[in-house]
């Protein structure tokens, strides 16, 4: 594997838009220092609509340095953690942002203080308007937001909390040993090789092999996924919420039973689930899959190969109903423009990411394959949601430029549909045909089936826990088996060790983070066929979805896009998607 100084510069990312070098930084950092240090100067002091103002304006220009600097340091960490210097600055900033989160920990609630009917009044000056958003969202939060002393409390908290996470990251990417596979390491970056074997007996032994691992720490990681969900028990309580589903759903203003009827939607779908396994086992050639079998491709690939440019240029005509604008944009953003660090290197982040900010560059962090068509897909997707920063900071002030993962997971699995769909177009023959629909099929069920088990496992963990449960090593195992059971279906073979698979899961530290790329994908769906099959108003009506930033709440502005989530419709309306495919691709295969 090559060292960081000996990629090519035009393979790598310019973050030159956020900061020059580390000199610059480390000025930066002294001027952030001292800025930090006025936190304190506001308190008490919220007493007309003049001075709430300059507390405003002194928090968005703090915050935007503060975004850049940290931005900058991150993706530099990422790109090379073997760098002392990046680890350094890294840690510097995230030792500042810390603190200075303590010392305006005040804030929220002195504003919150004032009189609402004379805040609003304040608020139609037109000099409040890049603030109005913002204040609005805070205002909702008036009844769970704490005496100034408690939220004090609360921010004293913060380093400690998540310590259950990093425990359980630590113990997950450094202590676990797999062992070897024909010689070559078995670890979380070769698994997903090895149980795609086509040889079974690599399959297995790879299974069984990887939850050994987990067999002989399963009492720890449970004992520390038990202390995450005490925590955000804890903190749901805290805050006067009912439930720690409901405390989760709140800041994107999420009903609960928009995550209950998902769950329940995808429960209908389970005949069309099941038979997709019953297919994939003819397939195979077997009577009846091992869980070590599911995740082999439903096809045989055909000739992936592309280079980084031949992605690019598959792209450009992928995106195409989306329109010239978005088209050419991205298309510098991947090249000219520098926006993506492309190919691994000692010491780089495994995977792929998008970051951006409100400075800077909308960046892309990805590890180039060319003979992997996940690769094209990953970058069209980390592309998706770049193109979503993009727009945003293009049409929002900064207080309400973020938007919520809920609506990011519908803007990049978008941007796949449309390369599936580009695919199946251009396909030369029934075989290239019978691939990419086998692909799009194993996504759906990655990423809409998948993804609400574990939300379901999530509901039913936590909601033990709030009923005083024990939450022991034998109940996560006896919940996340029965589930594998339901979501599986009967002709699947599972294992003493498949209900281990539940405590390997980092996302469950991210309490009810699963359900939105199932719901995600739901709405992706939706509007890349409405985008496909419409014209100019539909392009248009996708594209101001983009644009809305976080200046609406995530069921609004999908709305506004054409498609409503508060109804279980959209996740129907996928399952029906995925078994008009999978009849598809049976009829190509000759298996009905």
């Amino acid at each position: 594997m090559i060292e960081r100084n000996e990629q090519k510069l035009t393979d790598t990312w310019d973050l030159s838009g956020l900061v020059k070098d580390g000199n610059e930084w480390e000025k930066g950092m002294k001027k952030l220092k001292k800025a930090f240090k006025k936190a304190p100067s506001f308190k008490g002091t919220l007493t007309s609509s003049t001075a709430l103002l300059a507390a405003l304006q002194y928090y968005k220009s703090t915050s935007m340095l503060a975004e850049r600097l940290g931005n900058w340091a991150y993706l530099m960490y990422e790109s090379d953690s073997t760098d002392s210097e990046n680890m350094r600055r890294l840690g510097l900033y995230q030792a500042e942002a810390a603190a200075f989160s303590e010392s305006f920990s005040y804030f929220t609630p002195e504003l919150l203080s004032i009189d609402e009917e004379k805040l609003r009044d304040w608020m139609k000056a037109p000099e409040y308007k890049e603030y109005r958003v913002f204040l609005n969202k805070t205002l909702r939060t008036k009844s769970h937001v704490l005496e100034e002393k408690e939220e004090r409390l609360m921010s004293l908290f913060l380093p400690v909390s998540g310590s259950a996470e990093k425990a359980f990251m630590d113990l997950n990417n450094a202590d676990l040993d797999f062992g070897d596979i024909d010689g070559e390491k078995l670890t979380h970056g070769t698994y997903p090789v090895f149980i795609r074997s086509k040889d079974e007996s690599i399959r297995e032994r790879a299974y069984r092999q990887y939850y050994s691992g987990y067999d002989a720490h399963k009492h720890t990681i449970a004992d520390l996924y038990a202390s995450s969900v005490q925590e955000d028990i804890f903190t749901a309580k805290a805050r006067g919420f009912k439930t720690s589903l409901e405390a989760a759903l709140f800041p994107d203003k999420i009903p609960s039973k928009v995550y209950t009827s998902l769950i329940s939607a995808v429960h209908d779908a389970f005949p069309v689930l099941h038979e997709y396994y019953r297919v994939k086992a003819r397939v195979l050639g077997k009577e009846k899959l091992h869980h070590w079998d599911c995740y082999m491709p439903m096809a045989e690939a055909v000739s992936n190969h592309h280079t980084y440019d031949e992605a690019v240029d598959i792209i450009s005509e992928a995106v195409r109903p989306l329109g010239e604008d978005y088209r050419a944009t991205l298309i510098s953003g991947l090249t000219t423009e520098r926006w993506v660090d492309k190919y691994e290197n000692k010491g780089k982040r495994s995977g792929a990411f998008s970051a951006g900010g409100y400075s800077g560059n909308p960046y892309i962090l990805t590890n180039f394959e060319e003979n992997v068509l996940d690769s094209v897909f990953t970058l069209i997707h980390e592309g998706g949601h770049s193109m979503h920063t993009w727009y945003s900071v293009r049409s929002n002030p900064y207080m309400c430029y973020d938007y919520s993962i809920f609506e990011a997971e519908t803007a990049s699995t978008f941007n796949e549909n449309l390369l599936t769909h580009y695919f199946l177009t251009h396909a030369a023959t029934k075989e290239e045909e019978a691939y990419i629909i086998g692909k799009n099929l194993d996504d759906i069920v990655a990423t809409l089936f998948r993804q609400t088990m574990f939300a379901e496992y999530e509901l039913i963990i936590h909601t033990l826990a709030e009923k005083k449960m024990p939450i022991t090593l034998e109940t996560l195992r006896s919940e996340y088996r029965k589930l594998l059971e339901a979501y599986f279906g009967p002709d699947m073979i599972f294992e003493d060790v498949s209900d281990l698979e539940g405590l390997r899961v980092p996302h469950f530290y991210r309490a009810f983070y699963c359900y939105k790329y199932a719901t995600g994908i739901s709405a992706s769906i939706a509007l890349s066929e409405r985008v496909i099959n419409g014209g100019e108003k539909e392009r248009n009506d996708y594209l101001s979805f983009l644009c809305s930033g976080g200046s609406r709440y995530p069921l609004q502005s999908l709305k506004k896009a054409g498609v409503d989530m508060s109804t279980p419709e959209p996740v129907k309306a996928a399952a029906k998607h995925f078994s008009t495919l999978l009849a598809r691709f049976k009829a190509i295969k000759g298996l009905n």
